[in-house]
């Protein structure tokens, strides 16, 4: 598997769990205080991103980390 291959999958993650969660991109993007187009580009997989930041998401959407990477 590719590098931007896992940042799509983990993407698709993120945005499978804000939805359950309830946020719009706009409120999750407000919540994490950065741009509507910041969570856009997590979501499609073409925003890098460190472990931390991954962390910190997990943490907005107040679930494990690890949920991200099935």
């Amino acid at each position: 598997m590719e590098k931007k291959d896992v940042y799509k999958q983990i993407g698709k993650n993120i945005a499978r769990i804000r939805k359950e969660k309830g946020f719009t991109q706009e409120k999750f993007a407000e919540l994490m205080d950065k741009s509507w187009s910041y969570v856009a580009k997590l979501e499609t997989g073409t925003q890098n991103f460190s472990i931390g930041k991954l962390i910190d998401i997990a943490e907005y959407l107040n679930v494990d980390y690890r949920l991200f990477l099935n």
